[in-house]
């Protein structure tokens, strides 16, 4: 089956805008990852975060933001344009992006590393939308307002780096692997040089060495990340010695139609089992990147691309909330990243 056949079309666009707004519109259910110090640090989750509620939980809200942007970017005409564009007005005034900083400079640590990674990048998406339409002053304005958190969510990476020996090797929101690629690629994008050496100098710390990895152990029960496929991209983007590293790291053919295998999801309204999901679209993501790297493996991780895809795409607007708050952002990874 060719690569092109998965591809984002504009029909597929608008029902992608349409679910992303929904799901921020959506106030409840909603986790609230919160340190309770007193009683006064009991609030709403619009009062903790007047940007970033709504979407099941604070990165999630993040990501679906991230998607409408990438949807807008791609597709200027959308039909849900003036909506996006009124709910981005409405949400990141310059009040709400001082407390959503505020917030970050309270609690040290809150949303490391995947909520981190995920702002970063959408300041950096933010900053692409300002340079690619320059006659909406809206995107402008609003990359300036979220740069600052941005800002800090870097000097706080900087600080944080030097002091973690071992990476987090889980299938889910602590994956180091994960978060350091939308990390690079948006410290890349923003000029922030410093943070973008951390970076870079943290990944070859924890992976460089990696060899004969053990992909029989994957996928766990809730993984919506592949930590091998995902530890790969990062040293595809990162280790100018990539190739000598793959062919250390890589699992035998046999062993590698694990990752062309989707996963069997038990129950797409149970919230962990759901991630599987999410680990299709991640897999396909990280599949296609790794394609264009590895010229003699192209056709392989085409073939376990499109399984994933096959399987997962279906269900990333329809279902149960518990799905439809996130999926979107991991289909886009996978649809749009070239």
């Amino acid at each position: 089956m060719p690569v092109s056949r998965y591809a984002l079309d504009r029909a597929t666009a608008e029902r992608y805008a349409h679910r992303a707004l929904d799901a921020l519109a959506t106030r409840y259910p909603y986790a609230t990852q919160h340190l309770t110090l007193s009683a006064r640090d009991v609030q709403l989750p619009e009062r903790l975060h007047p940007i970033f509620f709504g979407s099941y939980d604070w990165h999630s809200s993040v990501h679906m933001h991230w998607s409408l942007l990438r949807l807008l970017r791609l597709f200027p005409d959308l039909v849900l344009r003036d909506r996006i564009t009124q709910h981005f007005a409405a949400r990141f005034t310059a009040a709400n992006a001082r407390a959503e900083l505020a917030y970050f400079q309270c609690f040290n640590g809150y949303e490391r590393p995947y909520g981190w990674a995920w702002l970063v990048t959408l300041s950096a998406e933010l900053a692409l939308m300002a340079d690619h339409e320059t006659t909406q002053p809206l995107w402008r304005i609003t990359a300036d307002r979220i740069r600052p958190l941005a800002d800090h969510i870097f000097s706080q990476w900087q600080a944080f780096l030097p002091l973690a020996h071992y990476p987090q090797r889980a299938g889910t929101h602590a994956n180091s692997a994960f978060s350091l690629i939308l990390a690079h690629r948006a410290a890349t994008t923003l000029g922030h040089s410093e943070a973008k050496r951390a970076l870079v100098k943290a990944a070859r710390k924890w992976f460089a060495k990696d060899t004969d990895y053990p992909i029989a152990y994957e996928p766990s029960g809730s993984d919506f990340l592949s930590n091998g496929l995902c530890e790969a991209l990062l040293m595809s983007e990162l280790n100018p010695n990539f190739p000598a590293w793959w062919e250390r790291f890589s699992p035998d053919a046999a062993l590698r139609r694990n990752w062309q295998t989707p996963p069997k999801v038990g129950s797409r309204t149970d919230g962990q089992l759901v991630h599987l999901d999410g680990l299709c679209l991640s897999r396909a993501w990280c599949l296609r990147r790794l394609a264009a790297t590895q010229p003699s493996l192209a056709a392989e991780f085409n073939r376990g691309a499109n399984r994933h895809l096959r399987a997962a795409l279906p269900h990333v607007t329809g279902g149960d909330f518990v799905a439809t708050h996130w999926l979107v952002s991991f289909a886009l990874l996978a649809l749009t990243d070239r």
